[in-house]
């Protein structure tokens, strides 16, 4: 049998057969289940498992849903290792407003972790944050302000808070010689001029 006309999408995807083939496999199907919840028929099916057929990307997709996964796992793509270990010597100090940032965590991550010294004497004012989100801070030196809401703290060394980013919040160092803590939010497209913790340029809402 002469197969149809090539799907233009499809000369641009990688071979994919030995995927379909191990993703059906490992979901327990036979070739007719699986070609009848892909809306195929079996020869189909085996063609494409075979490489005797390249899927369109709509088909793809279909296969995808069918099988409980992504188009990627069907490519055979892998996501890039995230490196879990930050070094002291990393990435150097940021500064915004006085405030100085080191960076604790990685990136691409669903938090950032931070770890922050806030100069006495640059507060933040009047100026309150509120945005989405989860914060949480631990004090490693001298000693924090922390106004949530209609509250005031003040924290110690070993002293730590968590709390929901909607609640209206600011910070400032209660010591003369500032104050250091970790710091640990979930938003992960903030800049370090722009967090929720400095004075920078870019604001939160």
């Amino acid at each position: 049998m002469t197969p149809g006309p090539a799907d233009p999408e499809a000369d641009e995807l990688p071979a994919v057969a030995p995927q379909l083939r191990e993703l059906r496999r490992r979901s327990g199907l036979t070739l007719e289940a699986a070609a009848a919840r892909a809306r195929l028929s079996p020869a189909h099916l085996s063609r494409l498992e075979t490489g005797r057929r390249r899927p369109s990307l709509p088909l793809l997709l279909g296969l995808a849903r069918t099988y409980g996964t992504t188009v990627s796992e069907l490519l055979g793509e892998t996501a890039a290792v995230l490196d879990p270990i930050v070094r002291a010597g990393g990435p150097g100090a940021r500064e915004a407003d006085g405030w100085t940032y080191w960076r604790a965590g990685g990136s691409g991550r669903g938090m950032q972790a931070l770890r922050v010294h806030v100069p006495h004497g640059r507060s933040q004012g009047e100026l309150v944050r509120v945005h989405p989100g989860e914060e949480w801070l631990y004090v490693l030196g001298g000693r924090l302000r922390l106004h949530l809401g209609e509250a005031e703290y003040l924290l110690d060394p070993g002293d730590s808070a968590h709390f929901d980013s909607l609640t209206p919040h600011r910070i400032a160092a209660a010591t003369a010689g500032g104050a250091e803590l970790l710091f640990v939010h979930t938003l992960l497209q903030s800049s370090l001029a722009g967090m929720c913790l400095g004075g920078g340029a870019t604001n939160h809402p």
